[in-house]
């Protein structure tokens, strides 16, 4: 049995990302090795969103990622990662989601294996009311109450806020109170 008859019975004959059966064809990993190329099986809008990534950033067509990071196939798996991380940059579901997978050790070293070091970042350090740096995913406190514009609410002081997200803005931090996402001025927060 050939190697592409097994990869069309092992995905049922539709894409292994969103399950659409729309020309469903193979699409070899990127660092395959040619005496044995890994494929996963994918429809035509997923091979032309792989193609213009950048572009497609924003597209919903990516949230099928969110289930298949969770593919028993490795090479699914993996391609699933990659594609998170390259979204995670501007999309807040695909930082959640990467952040909820789990591969095991091998896979996840093979996902990052085309993941090149991201450039040097220029952006100015961020640093809360007591001058101490933040770092993404840090927890602050917030020193005074503040009134939550467009929220109906006050976030009062000593809120807890986890998980912020540095905006590249030092005078800006992205967080979630209440359930819902506010940009809070550095100089009424502190790092917990």
């Amino acid at each position: 049995m050939s190697t592409t008859h097994n990869l069309y019975e092992r995905a049922e004959h539709a894409c292994e990302l969103c399950k659409s059966t729309e020309n469903p064809q193979p699409h070899t990993l990127q660092d395959s090795p040619e005496d044995d190329p890994k494929q996963v099986l994918l429809c035509q809008t997923c091979r032309e969103l792989i193609q213009d990534l950048g572009e497609s950033a924003d597209n919903k067509h990516w949230r099928c990622l969110q289930d298949s990071i969770w593919s028993i196939t490795p090479e699914v798996q993996v391609l699933s990662w990659r594609l998170l991380h390259t979204l995670s940059s501007t999309q807040s579901w695909a930082r959640d989601a990467l952040d909820q997978a789990y591969l095991e050790d091998e896979l996840l070293e093979w996902a990052k294996s085309t993941i090149s070091e991201a450039p040097k970042d220029d952006t100015p350090p961020t640093y809360d009311a007591n001058g101490t740096q933040l770092q993404e995913g840090d927890s602050i406190t917030l020193v005074r109450n503040l009134d939550v514009k467009g929220g109906g609410f006050t976030a009062k002081q000593g809120t807890l806020v986890k998980n912020i997200r540095l905006t590249g803005d030092p005078d800006y931090i992205e967080g979630k109170i209440n359930g819902m996402s506010i940009m809070l001025k550095t100089k009424f927060i502190k790092r917990a």
